[in-house]
């Protein structure tokens, strides 16, 4: 209740202030608001095309760039009322989401063409990788980069990256804004407001509050956060430019538990034995095996941002990026262990067993600070004409993390992890078909557990540059180097399972130091034919690095001893591709085939150690359109095929710990895990009359395997949504989303073992849009 109490607080204050600034001048103007003038983005207003990105690093239009770049404008954004960032990445094929536990967090963890992405996240092309569950209030567009971006983004962006566009003050005033309700007690408040104040000085503040419980489940995952996001520029329309930037999240969330799977494998319990086929178990839809009275996650997130730019001359531009984030993610949740019972009964054909309550808990606190140092522009070697960003930077992250211990006992809480009849009593065991909700009567502290303490630093430089040769001939060239250092000390708890484990001679207070130390260099190259000036074809080559501990300790690539002197992981993407603007440069059309092959891969090596000897390989094609077909009907819609393989996946042990006897992993072949075959999108809207557009959307995806032998994976699905939009006047409209129309039940994440996580039920939500 504290948490609701300051939620409202906050945001009623802030409304408040920001109504008393800027509602009353920007109400009273007659004519049209400007849209953002943003220094490095198109001047006019984007719709679901969009032609140049907000990347100053891609230094020419998407047009003409050979590389498959796939934009969540502004109005996709507003049109289906997408609220996180994984809602809106679904509007983008070739993605899927993986799932969170205890080594892999909870929070964002996108896969890009069958790469996990989850460290290559940007804010305003500056690295925002830590572990969260990221919000849409303060982001202008998504910008999702795809194939190897190493030379763009630094280590890792092994398929890809992803970088939100923040919402910063600009010229003119506005104010815009929804309040919205809808089923399953969704409720959710958002301001926009700027003032220009003259004299090349503007102020913005965006500020959000939001509740909803998941659709479909009762009684189960809440959702509860507010968040503010003030800026300030100066010197708008002068050589010189500053904008100070602050963005605050705070969530307060009942995490969902998942379904466990129908265990495919007997499980070393006798009485348990069953032979599943290894998709999620068929109960009632909307199931939680969540402990209600105990899980939680709560995370704060800041970010501090202060750029400056200054035009040399009219062709050369100095900025510098100052970025400082604090991030917190406090969390401990359940989800339904499959190893532990849940089994099937051959003889009846019906379940009949119970299913082990998993703990999974992670308190972790990150600090980063990075800097970024940029000189772009274009200048002529003879009749050769550059468009270029050379630059510098450093980052600096340090995280602390530790985990819960249960009852003082360690981090399950019981020495016994089986379904008993006392286990079934207490609540640590439950129904597979009608799971309980025991009272929470426990005790949960900090006290005892490892704490690790991380510490990653970055330094690189770049060059990016795109030449044009004449008019129909453009070359597409970039370089990077990086310094990437990373190091992580273990501080063992007397109540961790890993002082036996892991170290027999452990004590309480020992440390254990790994680190890992490596330089590498990333390359980008691609040809560009324009047989005319709205269409290009493109021919590309890229190169990406994944070193050891790439997430900087706060996320599923960490450092261990088994493979702290490795080399980084190597990936290779080659492209070929078109992008034509027709309809009088209204609607954009792509069309690209690709391979991503990922080497130096970690994996069990013949004698047990971990080695650079893996391979997986991904070969696709995509097909993307975007924009308007005719004055009233608009449409943005992508397809991606990826036949996706694990080439080389080392060694398994096929005997025991004590007696060792290795053979070439069996899953070599097999589709790589957390990748979709084909997937698809659309979303399309059309005005139907002068005051009302109606819109539809549907997203299809087929299976996508969990784990590396194919066995665990959820089925493929197709989902569809709908919108009606009616302008009551120029400055206020209604909207009515309805989500997931057939209330299909479906999975949108494959956890390697244990569960899936079901996507949520039918929902519908009102909302009243106001501009002015």
């Amino acid at each position: 209740m504290s948490f609701i109490k300051s939620r409202k607080k906050l945001v009623s204050s802030a409304i408040a202030s920001s109504l008393s600034v800027i509602a009353v001048p920007a109400i009273a103007q007659d004519q049209p608001v400007q849209l953002p003038t943003i220094h490095t983005q198109a001047q006019q207003e984007q719709g679901l095309k969009v032609d140049q990105s907000s990347n100053s690093k891609f230094v020419a239009p998407l047009l003409d760039t050979p590389k498959s770049v796939s934009v969540i404008s502004k109005q996709l954004i507003a049109d289906t009322q997408v609220t996180t960032l994984s809602d809106a990445l679904r509007t983008v094929p070739g993605i899927t989401l993986g799932a969170g536990e205890g080594g892999n967090p909870n929070g964002d963890r996108p896969f890009i063409r069958g790469y996990n992405s989850e460290s290559s996240m940007y804010v305003d092309g500056v690295r925002n990788a830590t572990s969260q569950n990221r919000e849409m209030f303060a982001v202008e567009q998504v910008e999702v980069t795809k194939g190897s971006a190493s030379a763009l983004g630094g280590a890792g962006t092994s398929g890809g990256s992803i970088n939100m566009i923040s919402k910063v003050a600009k010229k003119g005033d506005a104010l815009e804004g929804s309040i919205s309700g809808g089923t399953d007690n969704y409720a959710r408040i958002t301001l926009d407001g700027n003032k220009d104040f003259g004299n090349g000085v503007a102020a913005r503040v965006v500020v959000m509050g939001h509740q909803n419980e998941k659709a479909g489940q009762q009684d189960g995952a809440e959702y509860k956060r507010a968040g503010i996001a003030p800026s300030i520029t100066f010197g708008l329309d002068t050589a010189t430019r500053g904008t100070l930037g602050y963005y605050y999240l705070k969530t307060d969330d009942i995490p969902d538990s998942g379904i466990p799977y129908n265990n495919p494998f007997a499980t070393t319990n006798a009485s348990a034995k069953f032979n599943g086929n290894g998709k999620p178990i068929d109960v009632q839809q909307g199931s939680y095996y969540g402990w209600k009275d105990r899980d939680f996650q709560k995370q704060e997130n800041q970010v501090g941002t202060f750029k400056l730019e200054h035009d040399l001359t009219e062709n050369l531009t100095l900025s510098n990026t100052a970025v400082y984030t604090q991030s917190k993610n406090d969390y401990l949740w359940t989800n339904p262990d499959d190893s532990k019972g849940n089994f099937y009964n051959k003889t009846t054909g019906a379940l009949d067993g119970s299913v082990w309550r998993r703990t999974n808990s992670r308190v972790a606190d990150t600090d980063g600070f990075t800097d970024q140092l940029a000189l772009t522009g274009k200048f002529n070697t003879g009749a050769v004409q550059h468009r270029f960003n050379a630059g510098a930077e450093y980052s600096d992250q340090k995280t602390d993390r530790t985990q819960y211990i249960m009852n003082g006992l360690d981090s399950t809480g019981s020495a016994n992890n089986t379904c008993s009849a006392a286990a079934i009593a207490s609540g640590w065991c439950t129904s597979v078909q009608n799971p309980s909700n025991v009272p929470w009567t426990g005790k949960i502290s900090t006290n005892g557990a490892d704490r690790y303490n991380i510490q990653s630093k970055n330094q690189s430089v770049y060059f990016l540059d795109n030449i044009e040769l004449n008019p129909q001939w453009l070359l597409d060239l970039g370089v990077r180097w990086d310094k990437y250092e990373t190091q992580q000390t273990m501080t063992y708890g007397a109540r961790n399972s890993s002082v036996t484990a892991a170290k027999p001679t452990a004590k309480a207070g020992d440390q254990v130091t790994v680190e890992n130390n490596k330089d590498f260099f990333n390359y980008q190259a691609g040809l560009t034919f324009k047989p005319v000036e709205n269409g290009s074809i493109y021919v590309s080559y890229a190169t990406s690095a994944n070193p050891v501990g790439v997430d900087g300790g706060d996320g599923s690539e960490g450092i261990t001893a088994a493979i702290q002197n490795l080399k980084p992981e190597e990936v290779k993407t080659y492209e070929l591709g078109t992008k034509w603007n027709v309809l009088n440069e209204k609607l954009n059309l792509t069309a690209a085939i690709f391979r991503t092959e990922k080497t130096n891969t970690r994996a069990t090596a013949e004698d047990g150690t971990t080695q650079n000897i893996g391979e997986t390989r991904v070969d696709g094609i995509e097909l993307g359109v975007n924009g308007n077909i005719t004055e009233k009907w608009a449409v943005a819609a992508g397809y991606t095929y990826l036949d996706s393989e694990l080439v080389d996946g080392g060694y398994t042990n096929i005997g025991s710990t004590a007696a060792p006897i290795y053979q070439a992993n069996p899953s070599n072949g097999n589709q790589v895990q957390n990748v979709a075959k084909n997937s698809a999108t659309l979303w399309t809207t059309y005005q139907v009359l002068p005051a009302l557009t109606l819109g539809a959307g549907a997203v299809a995806m087929d299976k996508v395997y969990g784990n590396a032998t194919n066995t665990k994976w959820v089925p493929g699905y197709v989902r569809y949504d709908a919108m009606a939009r009616y302008n009551v006047d120029k400055n206020v409209d209604l909207q009515l989303n309805v989500n997931n129309l057939s209330d299909k039940r479906y999975f949108t994440k494959a956890y390697s073992s244990h569960y899936a996580t079901e996507a949520e039920g039918r929902s519908a939500v009102l909302s009243i849009n106001f501009k002015y």
